[in-house]
């Protein structure tokens, strides 16, 4: 496979997930589609600190609050992304959902004819971060496209 006109990234923005979005970059050739799925995993839905938030408003504020710096975390990784695309070339677009990673990646794959999909490998152990990994094992037996995981840059 020499050159990708449509590419399924999977992306969050952690090291390992960029390292995906820099050989999704380099892979895709000018005026390619990069499509880019970011799962916001259903741990983050239950995330009210209800063991020290006592009343219904202080929790509804906490969980604006959380709702609204997972949204600019997003907002930035998108922006970030979409720069690099447009510098490529690249037409941009991204797919923002809630739930299991795995299933949400399967999904997104049956969407449109993609080439390949693309994502990181999991955080070496040591390397400190929440770890919400997705079941890779899952995706090699439901993808209908080839899979890159790219592996975790060195540190």
């Amino acid at each position: 496979m020499n050159s990708l006109n449509h590419v399924l990234l999977a992306s969050h923005g952690t090291t390992g997930a960029q390292a995906a979005e820099q050989m999704a970059i380099r892979m895709c050739t000018s005026g390619a589609k990069l499509h880019h799925l970011i799962v916001v995993p259903n741990l983050w839905k239950g995330m009210t600190g209800d063991d020290w938030l006592n009343n219904g408003s202080t929790r509804n504020t906490y969980r604006r609050y959380l709702e609204s710096e997972l949204g600019r975390e997003v907002d930035e990784h998108c922006e970030r992304i979409s720069k690099n695309a447009e510098e490529k070339n690249l037409q941009y677009s991204s797919e923002i959902v809630l739930g299991e990673p795995e299933k949400c990646l399967i999904n997104s794959s049956k969407k449109a004819t993609f080439d390949l999909v693309i994502m990181g490998s999991p955080r070496p152990k040591g390397i400190k971060g929440l770890r919400s990994r997705m079941k890779t094992e899952s995706l090699t037996h439901a993808l209908e496209i080839p899979l890159l995981i790219v592996p975790y840059p060195p540190s």
